[in-house]
């Protein structure tokens, strides 16, 4: 396997896909969204350069856990995707939630919540359409997208999983996280499309190389979906990496994320 890039330089990584016109897109940045202990929590906005009526947005929710205090939105990775979304015709959000660990889970999902909360209260002002809304989650945010399958809000019309955590009903090995077996339930993606809960429109992109106990998330969300019949796109990257939108130049990539954002565009629309 190649061998991962020091921290510091992945932080300012951005996407290997490439779309023009992602240097004229219209940037609204550092909008505070909720209060919170240690300071505001804030939002950048991305919309198309010449767009002249509401656009349907796609919320991108980062992974964790994170430094308490850090500002994952200004990482290379979800500054380039707020960017390339933009430049395809559709509004992006960005944000800081507060996974710090395990034990601030329900904490950052509340964050999570109430980002898409203020998303559509303010989606005048935000020129974004609060009908058309998806959820994208990366890596450790996947247990967030149990917002959009536990209520069935019939406004996120997609969902979106890259190498993202999707079950957490089986514990993790090594010493046990403060969460409880209540709250597993209410963050495993998975359980909720057991349950019988409506499904939107939903992709997963599953990096090959990644986590083998990650990867099994991914893989029982996929085998529960498909049980149910649900809309369930699922892509393989057999030679990714955790983060291969980012680390892995090649164009199983760039078809991944192409197809990505062609899958947005269709369910937004």
């Amino acid at each position: 396997m190649k061998p991962m890039p020091p921290l510091e330089e992945i932080v300012r990584m951005r996407i290997v896909h490439r779309v023009p016109g992602t240097d004229r897109v219209h940037v609204d940045r550092d909008r505070p969204f909720k209060g919170a202990s240690g300071g505001v929590l804030l939002a950048d906005v991305y919309r198309p350069a010449d767009a002249v009526a509401p656009c349907p947005a796609v919320v991108l929710v980062h992974g964790g856990p994170v430094p308490a205090g850090s500002t994952p939105k200004d990482m290379g990775c979800f500054v380039s995707w707020g960017e390339t979304l933009a430049a395809s015709g559709l509004a992006a959000v960005t944000f800081n939630h507060r996974f710090y660990g395990a034990a601030q889970l329900l904490e950052a999902a509340r964050d999570v919540e109430d980002a898409v909360t203020w998303v559509r209260s303010q989606a005048v002002g935000l020129g974004i359409d609060p009908s058309r809304l998806a959820l994208w989650a990366f890596s450790g945010g996947g247990p967030f997208l149990s917002l959009a399958l536990r209520e069935g809000a019939p406004v996120l019309r997609a969902l979106v999983a890259y190498y993202a955590a999707l079950d957490l009903r089986e514990k993790p090995p090594g010493p046990a996280a403060p969460i409880s077996d209540e709250d597993r339930l209410a963050l495993s993606p998975a359980h909720h499309v057991e349950s019988g809960r409506r499904v939107p429109p939903v992709l997963v992109a599953r990096a090959g190389l990644d986590h083998p106990f990650l990867n099994a998330t991914i893989d029982r969300f996929i085998a529960v979906a498909l049980a149910r019949n649900a809309p369930l796109e699922a892509i393989n990257h057999p030679d990714g990496r955790h983060g291969f939108d980012i680390l892995d130049d090649d164009p199983r990539t760039r078809e991944i994320a192409a197809r990505t954002i062609e899958f947005l565009r269709t369910h937004l629309a």
